[in-house]
């Protein structure tokens, strides 16, 4: 079976980027050459993106700017979910339940829109050990955990993803155990999706948010929880190291854009 055909991609594509001050395109567009500034020039982070994912149909989330991702994806056969409110990672996942219904693959790569340089290689391991897992994170192992969430892992498996705000009250010797970070990106199986998206649809979070100046309490839905739900069904969650810390970064400030683009051109040299 060739992999890279029987897997599908969902690509996050749907936030402000509230962190990247100064732009108010969506950042998925940014380039990773710049020119007159360092948010105008060529090669968009969402091209270079698209060139590493499995060869299988596609489909971006969308709401912010969405005309402009749209129009930048013109060339290829893509299907668009506008995901109408942005309600957290898992929001985005259920407004491409109808996509991932109607294809034929058993894999899904799931991936957000600003992760530019993962290497198809990457994604491809992810898949193969769908073969043993129903979902496999991909971790990193960054100089500095900062704020992500750390996998706990144990005979090999996921047990949890747990966040900053927990782990940051571990004690030191177990904190320094949890070595590897969440990425952000999996690899999972269709029957997995369609078994575990109904019972994320029907267990929002409630978080309280500026909105408008006000504080507001709204329902969202975190990826993270999948996870949750799996291991408490029984089942596996596998996991996979990316080579480097730079390979998962994630581009959502000015200070990351730079080191992106400068990243990106030494690569080109």
């Amino acid at each position: 079976m060739n992999l890279e055909n029987t897997t599908a991609s969902i690509i996050m594509a749907a936030g402000r980027g509230s962190r990247m001050k100064g732009f108010s395109g969506n950042k998925t567009l940014l380039p990773l050459e710049p020119g007159a500034s360092i948010y105008h020039g060529s090669q968009p982070i969402l091209m270079h993106l698209f060139s590493s994912l499995p060869e299988g149909p596609k489909a971006i989330i969308l709401n912010h700017c969405r005309e402009d991702v749209m129009d930048a994806v013109g060339a290829f056969e893509v299907s668009f979910c506008e995901q109408s409110l942005l309600n957290g990672t898992g929001g985005a996942i259920l407004a491409a339940r109808e996509f991932v219904r109607e294809q034929p693959c058993h894999n899904f790569v799931i991936t957000m829109g600003d992760v530019p340089f993962v290497k198809k290689e990457t994604y491809f391991r992810m898949v193969e050990l769908l073969s043993q897992n129903d979902i496999v994170i991909l971790g990193f192992r960054p100089e500095n955990k900062k704020q992500y969430g750390v996998l706990e892992i144990e005979s090999g498996k996921v047990k949890r993803i747990t966040e900053w705000k927990y782990w940051k009250d571990y004690p030191d010797t177990k904190q320094k155990s949890l070595s590897i970070c969440n990425s952000g990106i999996y690899a999972v199986t269709k029957e997995a999706l369609e078994t575990f998206l109904p019972v994320l649809a029907s267990r929002p979070q409630i978080v309280n948010k500026e909105i408008d100046g006000k504080m507001t309490a709204i329902e969202e839905y975190f990826i993270t929880d999948l996870i949750e739900y799996m291991v408490a069904d029984g089942r596996s969650v596998g996991y996979l190291v990316a080579e480097n810390e730079i390979e998962t970064m994630g581009i959502d400030d000015p200070e990351a854009l730079q080191k992106a683009q400068a990243f990106y051109n030494e690569q080109r040299n």
